[in-house]
């Protein structure tokens, strides 16, 4: 097990009270993947197990393997998950609800479609016409357009997508081309399907557990919805002729030319950033919206993910903002910070910070491979912590590994996982930290504005390397909250004394917002030495000397406490790096202190000495404010 240590101090007479047992609400709530034939006294046991090493909630996840006649929205599946919620309710655990059987979200297992053959899940396409000739259109396919681009016809038309989502079973289980059942995905940019969807599924919650929401079910879980479905069609765009027509009255003309562009018929300068935004928005009004308002009024948070890690704008309708950390997405190597997926954790805490939510989520270690080590279990977990994230969702605990299931989008990284005996220690360090990161206050100087979908990973590297916080920031956040005053952006309590722009291009109204709104000096050069630039404007509150850009930080106040993460990320697990705090002006000088995270042991430690980081160790230090 990965060695991990917590130096801090906490407002109250006595540290050691506090930190030894933080509230249940702040431990990992793994993805439970049902995937066999449902046995009460067994759900009861395994939950028993979970209680028993750490686990003081799970996200119930109806997964590929169930029987024929346990299916989504069955009298079986509901009564089975009835017990689960009693049990944790007797317990004083948690549960969220995942709400589709299977992936991606929208369409309750294919029972959307079934209502309403309309409501199944579209896309556009083009044909080009030979002089003289007309479409030629297959029945349930709707004619757009027709126009002319350099001299060619095109049609624009609509079609169904054919696209489904994974189902709960498979039709021949013991043969070895067994086949799963894929139920039709709905068109989730129809506001009458998703009205459909909600009915079918989040009122049937209401109905049958709505007298745990809100203390036993803390939220309902939404997954990478998608637009076409998986495996639609070859040559589709995202979007229907509803939502085309609704795209080009509120965006205009432009926006059709970039989706002509985007089917390669033409140019656009918006190169389809400018279709693909409004589609954005137009999903963010009649999916995420539609819910995360359903939650509100019945007391859950929506929690969940949209299908893109560098996707911000969906998140401001999450009650618990979150991305996925799957299919080795991000590895203890070069991809921790380069590429899109390593801005989601960052992404997700940024989100909650501004948007006033307490908790944000990842949902980690799906498709990572049997290979997954118990030392990248933990590697994993710091690297979201570290970045802010307080809510981790390991994926996943399996009800059951017979068969085939086994190997449906492993491992098991619970009751299975060959460190099980050992999870306790996982399980506490993560309650510890989770706490840590809720209800604190960031050391953070640098917002870095992004489109909604947009987070930029090169832009920010130097900022992780040389232990400078910041948050990315939605342009859409900033032109709704966004306040200037001679000491920087302030959004909220939250005033940054540096900006930059995140490189990719803004939408008319946030350059309009900048342009009236300027912010002169406090306005980086993304181009130039961006540290350099941010210490001139805001001293370092903690640096580490020599430079040591294998090792990230977080600074935070919580409690009267001065806390400080270290995590010696891209350190070689056989290495150990050797550094000296220095503290800015501000911070205690003494009084700092140290704690294992699975005693919760304290001692003294004086930062006169370097610290010492083994690799891919976690190390806090904490003083309260007085240094005493």
């Amino acid at each position: 097990m990965t060695a991990c240590y917590l130096l801090l101090a906490l407002a109250c007479a006595d540290p050691r009270a506090d930190w030894a047992d933080p509230p249940r609400e702040f431990a990992p709530m793994p993805f439970w993947f049902w995937n066999d034939a449902l046995d009460h006294d067994q759900i009861r046991a395994q939950i028993a197990d979970f209680e028993a090493h750490g686990v003081y909630g799970f996200c119930i996840h109806p997964r590929l393997g169930l029987p024929l006649d346990t299916g989504w929205r069955s009298p079986k599946l509901y009564a089975a998950m009835a017990v689960a919620i009693e049990e944790a309710a007797r317990r004083d655990m948690f549960v969220i609800l995942y709400d589709e059987g299977m992936y991606p979200s929208g369409s309750s297992a294919g029972q959307v479609v079934e209502r309403d053959p309309s409501f199944a899940a579209r896309g556009l396409a083009l044909q080009r016409l030979a002089a003289g000739a007309e479409p030629q259109l297959e029945p349930g396919w709707e004619l757009i357009e027709v126009r002319e681009v350099d001299g060619e016809r095109v049609a624009l038309y609509d079609r169904p997508s054919g696209g489904v989502i994974r189902g709960l079973h498979w039709t021949d289980e013991e043969s070895p081309q067994r086949r799963e059942s894929a139920p039709l995905a709905a068109d989730l940019l129809n506001p009458a399907a998703v009205d459909c969807y909600v009915e079918l599924v989040y009122d049937d919650f209401a109905r049958l557990f709505g007298a745990h929401f809100g203390s036993t079910v803390v939220g309902i879980f939404t997954d990478e919805p998608s637009l076409l479905g998986r495996g639609p069609a070859r040559g589709l765009a995202e979007g229907s002729a509803a939502a085309y027509r609704r795209i080009v009255a509120r965006w205009g003309p432009a926006a059709g030319d970039d989706l002509f562009a985007l089917l390669g018929a033409g140019e656009s300068p918006a190169g389809g950033r400018l279709w693909r935004a409004a589609l954005d928005e137009l999903l963010a009004e009649t999916y995420y919206r539609r819910l995360g308002e359903w939650c509100a009024a019945h007391g859950v948070a929506l929690m969940g993910h949209p299908a893109e890690s560098t996707e911000a704008g969906p998140l401001r309708w999450f009650g618990v903002p979150g991305q996925d950390l799957v299919w080795r997405y991000v590895t203890p190597n070069e991809s921790a910070l380069v590429g899109g997926h390593s801005t989601m954790a960052k992404v997700a805490a940024s989100a909650a910070y501004h948007l006033d939510r307490r908790r944000n989520s990842n949902e980690l270690y799906g498709a990572y491979g049997h290979e997954l080590t118990e030392a990248e279990t933990y590697w994993l977990a710091y690297w979201c912590l570290v970045r802010g994230q307080n809510w981790l969702l390991p994926h996943a605990f399996y009800y059951s590994m017979r068969g085939p299931r086994r190997d449906e989008r492993p491992p098991d990284v619970g009751p299975n996982a060959a460190w099980w005996p050992r999870y306790q220690a996982y399980a506490d360090t993560v309650r510890r930290l989770s706490w840590l990161n809720t209800d604190s206050r960031p050391a953070c100087d640098l917002a870095v504005i992004t489109t909604t979908t947009d987070a930029p990973d090169a832009l920010v590297r130097p900022l992780y390397e040389a232990q400078r916080d910041f948050h990315y920031l939605d342009e859409r956040l900033l032109v709704e909250r966004g306040q200037v005053s001679a000491a920087g952006l302030t959004l909220g309590n939250h005033t940054y004394p540096a900006v930059v722009l995140g490189g990719a291009p803004l939408t008319p109204t946030t350059e309009a917002w900048l342009a009236a709104n300027p912010l002169g000096a406090r306005l980086l050069d993304p181009a130039g030495d961006l540290v350099a630039q941010l210490d001139a404007l805001a001293p370092p509150p903690v640096r580490l000397s020599p430079r040591t850009p294998s090792v990230r930080a977080r600074l935070l106040t919580k409690d009267g406490w001065h806390w400080l993460q270290l995590f010696a990320e891209a350190v070689a697990p056989v290495e150990t790096v050797r550094c000296a705090v220095e503290l800015g002006a501000g911070l205690p000088q003494t009084g700092w202190q140290r704690c294992d995270l699975v005693s919760g042991e304290l001692t003294p430690i004086d930062l006169v000495a370097p610290v010492e980081l083994g690799g891919w160790e976690m190390l806090v230090l904490a003083a309260p404010s007085d240094g005493g």
